[in-house]
């Protein structure tokens, strides 16, 4: 398929009007899902018990990592533009069958990711109202996960700009209230005004330390996740603008804004407890470091409004997410898989509505469905959070493998040395898998056959039809290749 069209629901090209996204807002939508408000708040806690004071040093190793993984999808969107992801990406390169089963560990990745933030927006509205007070602590977190729901449908039926312009908002908001919060912390600590006495700006904090090979790595496993998601800007690769040149650098912008952001974050909360045992346990064993720190440093104020930001978020990584599955979903069902309703887009915004409804309907039976079996809003989040995770090493996987195919074709413009980085990325992907299933305790031993059970149900179905790979592959030999 060339440049200058795009396919619609019944395969008829169109002129290249509907692409009408940029840079910054397909990066917009990347960043959302990562959601670096929750990732910050949540995800140093569990490194700091393995690592001690070397947090940052463990997020730069993450950063590195994350850019092995990232290197197949940046370089193949530089030659494929659908918005399959995973799904068009393994199949234009390995094969339909490979891409489906990619696609379809792929969209495990966002529906359950979708139902673990919806179990997070009702953390973080319980952290804001136990803050605030009176009615809000008794509204269930449910309820606050229905409404989201409800929001996030009535913004992504509207025209994808409208939604990534919300999603920039959201984030820039985020990020600012979060570098607020590091700039008090850097001031007050180098000044030696901070409330934690003989805090200092400990720049051994990017070096290993007294840390083990082993709990570095294990720790950065627990920081790759906050890159979860850097992908889905792909998924808009038929609604952009020139995507071919678009995604790839809206992909790598995201890993290395969020790389920087993380880096200075983390060095601020590590510095903020303070760099002796106490304050590496203050740490540890906090439930929030955002909402904590923000106390300590600024004033409970600011950390009701950190919290609300969190929340806010949340709901916007909720609204990432499940935009990016209904991307995967309309590629599927207008490919053969699942009602031809769901592979229909509106012909005015180009958005696949039907699909946008699936998805957010599935993500919240899911979140809702754990409570059945007694689950709260932390083990929607963390439990589902971690199926997802294997569920997306297994397509992250499938991108790299396709990334190493496609080096090697004989009429690849990728020069061969290249193999080392999507190789080095599937090595660090084994690795995260490995540490999500090695020495756990139930229900986390549950989990990975959950995952598996979903990837195994992907691979049933491009066995049991082979008219569906037909179908892919005649679909995925259009596209063109520079």
């Amino acid at each position: 398929m060339s440049e200058s069209a795009v396919r619609t629901g019944d395969g008829v090209a169109e002129a290249t009007s509907g692409r009408k996204l940029r840079v910054w807002e397909v990066t917009a939508l990347s960043v959302g899902f990562m959601g670096p408000v929750m990732a910050m708040a949540l995800n140093g806690i569990g490194v700091a018990g393995l690592v001690g004071k070397s947090v940052p040093f463990t997020f730069l190793l993450a950063f590195i990592g994350t850019l092995f993984v990232g290197y197949g999808f940046i370089r193949l969107t530089s030659y494929f533009s659908h918005a399959g992801s995973v799904y068009a990406l393994a199949g234009a390169t390995i094969g339909p069958r490979a891409g489906f089963f990619g696609g379809f560990a792929l969209l495990g990745t966002y529906l359950f990711f979708a139902a673990c933030i919806l179990g997070a927006t009702g953390v973080f509205f319980a952290a804001w109202a136990e803050e605030f007070g009176g009615f809000w602590t008794s509204v269930p977190w449910l309820l606050v996960a229905l409404v989201v729901a409800a929001l996030v449908i009535l913004l992504n039926v509207r025209e994808s700009r409208i939604v990534m312009r919300i999603l920039f908002v959201i984030g820039a908001v985020g990020i600012a209230a979060m570098l607020v919060l590091a700039v008090v912390i850097f001031v007050k600590v180098g000044s030696g005004t901070g409330p934690v006495p003989g805090a200092t700006i400990d720049l051994s904090t990017f070096l290993p330390g007294d840390a083990t090979g082993v709990g570095v790595l294990t720790a950065s496993v627990f920081a790759f996740l906050s890159w979860a998601g850097f992908e889905s800007g792909s998924s808009l690769g038929e609604e952009t603008e020139n995507p071919k040149r678009a995604i790839p650098r809206a992909l790598l912008g995201a890993i290395i804004v969020a790389g920087v952001l993380y880096a200075i974050m983390m060095f601020a909360q590590t510095i903020g407890y303070g760099t002796d045992p106490e304050g590496i346990a203050n740490f540890a064993g906090a439930n929030s470091t955002l909402t904590s720190l923000s106390t300590m440093y600024i004033s409970r104020e600011y950390a009701m409004l950190i919290a609300f930001i969190a929340f806010v978020v949340a709901f916007a990584s909720v609204l990432s997410s499940t935009a990016a599955a209904a991307r995967l979903v309309y590629a599927l069902a207008r490919d053969g898989f699942g009602p031809k309703r769901l592979g229909v887009a509106n012909p005015r915004t180009k958005v696949p509505v039907a699909a946008v409804i699936t998805t957010v309907v599935i993500a919240f039976a899911l979140a809702a469905g754990l409570t059945v079996f007694g689950g709260t809003a932390f083990d929607v989040y963390y439990w589902y959070a971690t199926i997802a995770t294997l569920c997306m090493v297994v397509a992250y996987g499938m991108t790299s493998v396709g990334a190493i195919t496609y080096v090697l074709r004989g009429n690849s413009k990728i020069p061969k040395w290249e193999i080392i980085l999507p190789i080095l990325g599937l090595i660090y992907l084994a690795f995260v898998y490995a540490i999500q299933v090695i020495g756990q305790e139930a229900p986390y031993t549950y989990f990975p056959w959950i995952a598996g059970a979903w990837c195994l149900v992907g691979l049933v179905i491009i066995l049991a039809r082979p008219g569906l790979a037909q179908r892919i592959g005649s679909r995925l030999t259009t596209e063109d290749l520079d």
